[in-house]
């Protein structure tokens, strides 16, 4: 008898990421589906990883993360947040922030427990939910700006509530909290043992001079939240996957029992670059303009085709909707596109456990200018 595997996820496949990049490798296309930018790095930071190889530091760092980079991740967190972190006991480096939410719904979920999620939302949060046991229960985002009802949140809050896990800036959407939405999740979470996650890779992509509603604003909320960020986002290396998780010491200790006992650490010289780039604070303070540059200039050229654009508040991203012109799927559309006129975008659908069709698609402009002129060049032929 031969071996058999009963899958933990099967209805899950492979990523639309996967299947449109695939696709725009076929046909030669400009991909703008993945979220990650054509330009190149600071090579000041590519160079700190170089003399940090060549310093000896190859070996394995602390299973929590350098503590030098721990600290200054404390700094940074009360420089712009006003929030005392502890670097000991409330901080870990992960390889990625994917796997710092893995790791964070792997520690708290029990079989049954019940997460509620916004969507559209990041591809990976219920395969996480449900390979840890979890129940995903999905609330929409409004349509078209993409805002919490909060009421409806209200509704979906049973005895079996583990965790509402939110993402501000939000990929695909580009919509950002306020502080009322805060005020409402306080309302809603208090009497409760209810956990908050916090993914905020894009904190520092954030435009029009809006100012990043971090959980680690409130500091009762942050009693009961596991946030989460990424080097990667911040400095042009989605590649290195670096990342990192920020909870109380209580909740920490838990997530590091799992942790432990998954990648134990990560890379150990780009810990020693990163902790010395962190000095340069210019380069996480002015990402949001040197982005909104981008998308105002994707604006700009996109002009020329039928495509009008959703707001985009913060993230590498813009929805752009053909809804006046087509009810076309999506997916059929973004497939469309990327064979007939040479571009590849990400259906929004995708994002949504359920069939959807607001007839929009997702856009990366973190793309040299080139990339986004040729890009609205070609769409500029699409007529519906």
């Amino acid at each position: 008898m031969k071996p058999f595997i009963t899958s933990k996820l099967p209805h899950t496949g492979t990523t639309i990421f996967t299947e449109m990049s695939a696709l725009a490798a076929e046909y030669n296309a400009i991909n703008l589906g993945q979220g990650f930018p054509d330009f190149r790095m600071d090579e000041a930071l590519v160079e700190l990883v170089n003399t940090s190889m060549q310093n000896g530091h190859n070996q394995y760092v602390h299973m929590n993360g350098l503590p030098l980079l721990r600290q200054r991740i404390a700094e940074k967190a009360a420089l712009l947040y006003n929030a005392t972190i502890n670097p000991d006991t409330e901080i870990t480096i992960t390889p990625g922030a994917t796997y710092a939410i893995y790791t964070a719904f792997t520690t708290v979920l029990q079989p049954g427990d019940e997460v509620i999620l916004f969507e559209p939302a990041f591809d990976s949060y219920i395969p996480n939910i449900v390979i840890n046991g979890g129940i995903p229960v999905p609330v929409s985002l409004n349509f078209p700006g993409y805002s919490i009802n909060w009421d409806i949140v209200r509704q979906k809050i049973s005895s079996r509530t583990k965790v509402i896990i939110l993402n501000t800036p939000n990929n695909p959407t580009g919509s950002v909290l306020s502080p009322a939405d805060w005020e409402q999740l306080r309302d809603i979470v208090k009497d409760t043992g209810i956990f908050i996650f916090s993914d905020e890779v894009y904190e520092h992509i954030i435009f029009d001079d809006i100012p990043h509603q971090s959980l680690l604003r409130h500091a009762d909320l942050l009693q009961r939240g596991f946030v989460f960020f990424s080097f990667g986002k911040t400095y042009h290396c989605t590649g290195w996957k670096m990342g990192y998780c920020i909870a109380p010491a209580a909740l920490m200790k838990e997530y590091r029992k799992v942790h432990q006992f998954n990648c134990f650490t990560t890379n150990s010289p780009v810990q020693y670059a990163l902790a010395e780039f962190m000095l340069q604070q210019d380069k996480y303070l002015q990402l949001g303009k040197q982005l909104q540059q981008k998308r105002d200039y994707f604006q700009q050229r996109m002009q020329q085709t039928i495509f009008k654009p959703l707001p985009s508040s913060g993230s590498y991203f813009q929805l752009y909707s053909y809804a006046h012109i087509s009810a076309a799927p999506e997916r059929q559309l973004a497939i469309r596109l990327t064979k007939d006129y040479g571009v590849t975008a990400i259906p929004v659908a995708s994002f949504y456990s359920a069939e959807t069709n607001h007839a929009v698609l997702r856009f990366c402009f973190a793309k040299n200018e080139n990339t986004l002129d040729e890009a609205a060049k070609r769409l500029a032929h699409f007529k519906g």
